[in-house]
């Protein structure tokens, strides 16, 4: 492997599937499958192995489900030593917590405790408040953010969620607004492209969500130190300062500052290197979009993993992002 600093990165919510525990089965590492489904009195197995995508989309199950896929990723990563010369992590909304087991400031468990509340929490408020979210392509972030303002101060609340990658930002409020945004995208030159998500997470609706993790973060051990987490709500790393609770409270009502963090990964941390590990290739096509120059890998299986250390892949020259299977 060569010498540039490895930055970590976890997916969150919409990258589950049918069948996305099958590839680790076979692993050292699925035995965290039954710590994590004891601690969380989920049948987690049943999810990973067995649950049909419909199951999947309810919010908590499908929480916890990508994040213990991440969980497994990590572990086969770090036996193969893939991990070593990691110097910072960071997840997309749910994947912070994997970052947070990552980093050393959470264990698994505490994790799970923790991604299990939320999705419960977030599945209520919810309930409580429907609304949905999409996401505005190809239209710069400041025309998308003047034209929610304007939805949100004619009276249909919708808020910028996700600013993912140039040409990618996520919106999130009630349907009204997402309808209003959609008829009046294309005079930004935007394509509004609706999200199969349960809620308007991200936005001011999950206030009721964000009071009650509240009350399980405080609880919570984390490491007074650990390798910097760029966390979503500022794009800053953090290194067990004791911000987590309010940082991890504030993410479930403000944007997702994901190309910032990205940028910070990659500017002030140093990062030549991001390794997704998880489901999915999500992160690894948007840091592709935000920096043509960083070496992305998405880590997806075990025989992607295996192939990484097998070939050197992560020791490619800069300006290559690929997919390892």
């Amino acid at each position: 492997m060569g010498a540039a600093p490895i930055g970590l990165v976890f997916p969150g919510q919409g990258t589950q599937r049918h069948g996305m525990g099958e590839p680790w089965r076979s692993t050292g590492a699925w035995a965290i499958v039954e710590e994590i489904s004891q601690c969380t009195g989920e049948d987690v197995e049943e999810l990973l192995l067995r649950a049909p995508n419909e199951r999947l989309r309810r919010t908590d199950l499908a929480q916890l489900a990508v994040f213990t896929v991440s969980v497994l990723a990590l572990r086969e990563a770090e036996r193969l030593g893939l991990t070593e010369g990691v110097v910072a992590c960071a997840g997309h909304s749910l994947g912070e917590y994997t970052a947070l087991v990552a980093a050393g400031a959470l264990s698994v468990t505490d994790a799970a405790v923790l991604v299990a509340a939320r999705g419960r929490a977030m599945r209520e408020a919810a309930d409580l408040s429907r609304g949905t979210m999409a996401a505005l392509v190809a239209a710069p972030y400041e025309d998308v953010a003047r034209l929610v303002d304007g939805i949100r101060e004619s009276g249909c609340p919708l808020w910028v969620a996700n600013v993912n990658a140039p040409g990618q930002v996520v919106v999130s409020g009630s349907e009204q607004g997402v309808e209003k945004a959609d008829a009046e995208s294309r005079g930004i030159g935007a394509k509004l492209i609706r999200l199969p998500v349960g809620g308007a997470f991200h936005s001011p609706f999950m206030a009721p969500a964000a009071e009650r993790l509240r009350d399980v973060l405080t609880s919570t051990p984390f490491a007074p130190r650990h390798l910097p987490v760029v966390a979503n709500v500022d794009a800053e790393p953090h290194t067990g300062d004791g911000g987590w609770v309010e940082l991890s409270t504030r993410q479930l009502t403000h944007p997702v500052l994901w190309e910032r963090s990205v940028r910070t990964l990659i500017g002030p941390l140093g990062c030549g290197r991001l390794l997704e590990l998880g489901c999915g290739r999500t992160l690894t096509g948007m840091i592709r979009r935000i920096d043509r120059d960083v070496v992305a890998l998405a880590l997806e299986s075990p025989d992607g993993l295996a192939k990484a250390v097998a070939t050197g892949q992560t020791a490619r020259a800069p300006g290559t992002a690929t997919a390892a299977r």
